[in-house]
């Protein structure tokens, strides 16, 4: 069950910050050539690798995951969607050696190197993937998505988000990382850096209250023992409740790096 919600949670992501995604992925297909080779590192349930194939009707993207039921739920929509013969997947585990993915125009890595145990290996690997003059684009985090106003609801919000940050830092999970310096060091020319604070103000469509309910749900159980008993319980009703309030916002930040590999 847990799983479902996290592959659910991905998808209502994409389909409620559809204009941020948007704009990447515009952003994306400005970069690379005709009939370009696309990786997506860490492709999850594939909202990337099929956007991608989308917009760019000559693509072929390579989905890797070590999930293989992610990779299914993956494969099972880009067929729904007529995309299976330019959409494969691959299973690997990224902290391990890669197998032979290249060479590729774009390496795209949403929301997934703070979860490599070596971020630097893997975009020494991202590097070598890449043709000569081909971009990766990587997408981080800088705040999980916050949904609750007034005071006492917000509050309990914050609360809840930082013992999950806690848990995430003590996890090593490389959630504060400066990643344009990382991608220099692996040896990437840093171009550009967009930062998105996205603010989506209500009425909101029905899609925002069931990505608030699965988000906050998903965090309750993570956080016994670890936040106050009464702010479990308020957590866990505001999560039951939360899909039909009206009151509802859309608040996170996006960062976005462009590193290309050097021609010579």
């Amino acid at each position: 069950m847990a799983h479902s919600h996290l592959a659910e949670m991905l998808d209502l992501d994409a389909e409620v910050l559809q204009e941020y995604h948007r704009d990447v992925i515009t952003w994306a297909g400005s970069l690379v050539p005709a009939r370009p080779r696309i990786i997506d590192l860490g492709a999850g349930t594939g909202t990337g690798s099929l956007a991608l194939a989308r917009h760019l009707p000559d693509a072929e993207v390579t989905a890797v995951d070590v999930d293989d039921e992610m990779l299914e739920h993956l494969r099972h929509r880009a067929d729904e969607l007529g995309l299976g013969d330019r959409v494969r997947t691959v299973q690997a585990d990224l902290d391990q050696p890669w197998p032979d993915l290249g060479p590729a125009d774009l390496v795209w890595a949403s929301a997934s190197l703070h979860h490599m145990a070596d971020p630097g290996n893997a975009l020494a690997q991202a590097l070598a993937t890449l043709r000569p003059g081909g971009v990766m684009l990587a997408t981080e985090l800088d705040s999980f998505p916050l949904f609750l106003t007034g005071t006492a609801d917000a509050g309990l919000e914050e609360r809840a988000h930082a013992a999950l940050a806690a848990l995430r830092d003590e996890a090593g999970l490389h959630m504060h990382e400066d990643w344009g310096d990382r991608l220099a060091k692996a040896g990437f020319a840093v171009e550009e850096e967009r930062r998105a604070d996205i603010d989506l103000r209500p009425p909101l469509p029905p899609a925002a209250g069931r990505y608030a309910q699965v988000s906050l749900g998903r965090m309750a159980p993570r956080l016994e023992g670890r936040l106050d008993p009464a702010d479990l319980a308020a957590l866990e009703a505001l999560a039951a409740g939360v899909a039909d309030r009206d009151d509802l916002t859309v608040r996170t930040t996006r960062t976005v790096w462009l590193g290309r590999r050097p021609v010579a």
